[in-house]
């Protein structure tokens, strides 16, 4: 048990930000256990109107705009302290993993397909 985070590409844009239904998704990234990471999303989420209490099993697309704002908090090192049950512990060793999904999310967004991020616990 714990929290498993993803990272997924769709070939077209839901016609909401949060909170929509993704079929035939492809894995671009894949995390276990960095909560701050988490808790960013969450924040984010939370700004574009999600309402899910306990954000867990529901989608968010992130855009350029977003992953410019991620990276920067990785770098600026500002991710949210996070706790939950069975998260586990962001340590600060997870940047150059990070890093590395913002440049592939990049990546796929420069060949139009959508990026979003999604977790389960």
């Amino acid at each position: 048990m714990g929290l498993d985070m993803y990272a997924c590409t769709l070939r077209e844009a839901p016609a909401t930000p949060v909170d929509f239904k993704a079929e035939e998704v492809s894995e671009l990234h894949y995390w276990r256990k960095h909560p701050n990471l988490h808790g960013w999303m969450e924040r984010l989420y939370r700004e574009k109107g999600g309402t899910d209490p306990d954000f867990n099993c529901v989608n968010l697309q992130l855009t350029a705009e977003d992953l410019d704002r991620l990276e920067a908090a990785i770098r600026n090192r500002t991710l949210p302290p996070t706790s939950g049950f069975f998260f586990g512990a962001s340590d600060g060793s997870e940047s150059d993993d990070d890093l590395a999904f913002v440049a592939k999310a990049r990546e796929a967004l420069a060949a139009g397909l959508t990026v979003f991020y999604s977790s389960w616990w």
